[in-house]
């Protein structure tokens, strides 16, 4: 009775950790859309931009330690031994969303501070395309690790959506990545930077929020199938 009970608060503080974890992920993208949009606007443009800058920088930590988490939770079930080699789903892109989100925030500082506001902010939108480009696969990986280690669970309408839905993200993140690197690319050739910096900003939040979205489904959706199976 004890480890029953214990193991259910166990599946439910994963749900709420790991389902905040995919909503600030939405939250980060849906803040950088605004500050973009403001800055767009007219409104103190360089320091909004370097604003955006550290805030999606931060979003790209929070959903690398959110994924990290949810893949080792899903190859090493508690109580079990791992069930998939970590290589059979090219996790190694995951160290790219720290270490890119770590640099944008350095760079985004150092912007708002009047260091070279142009050139670190365009060099960091660069950077978070790249990211998005080798990281777009992470979610739908997920699903499938998912599957994988679970293959007689019955799969719930929900979840089917949720994979689905992550499946689309990869795309959308490929096509978020190009873009922002390439309006990155014209912004250090000295091209509208601000106009394009921005743009990519809102492209890249675009990005974030649907694969955030997925990620957050994709969450819900394993531990309420593991909670109905050990039932």
């Amino acid at each position: 009775m004890s480890s029953t009970y214990t193991e259910a608060a166990s599946s439910s503080s994963v749900v709420r950790d790991g389902t905040y974890g995919g909503l600030a992920d939405a939250v980060g993208g849906i803040a950088t859309i605004v500050l973009a949009i403001v800055a767009l606007a007219g409104v103190h443009p360089v320091i909004i931009l370097s604003v955006a800058v550290i805030v999606f920088g931060a979003t790209l930590l929070i959903q690398g330690g959110t994924l990290v988490s949810e893949y080792e939770r899903a190859m090493f079930p508690v109580g079990d031994a791992g069930v998939v080699s970590p290589e059979q789903f090219g996790v190694a892109g995951l160290s790219t969303l720290f270490l890119v989100g770590v640099a944008g925030i350095v760079l985004g500082i150092l912007a708002l501070l009047g260091i070279a506001a142009e050139t670190l902010t365009a060099i960091s939108v660069i950077a978070f395309g790249v990211s998005l480009l080798l990281s777009s696969s992470s979610v739908s990986h997920l699903f499938r690790l998912q599957t994988t280690s679970r293959p007689d669970a019955p799969r719930s309408g929900g979840e089917r959506l949720a994979g689905e839905m992550a499946t689309g993200s990869a795309s959308i993140q490929v096509l978020g990545g190009l873009a922002a690197i390439v309006l990155g690319v014209l912004a250090v050739a000295g091209i509208n930077q601000n106009i394009l910096l921005l743009s990519a900003l809102i492209v890249l939040g675009g990005a974030v929020i649907l694969s955030g979205s997925a990620l957050t489904g994709l969450i819900i959706g394993f531990m309420r199938s593991r909670s109905a199976v050990s039932r």
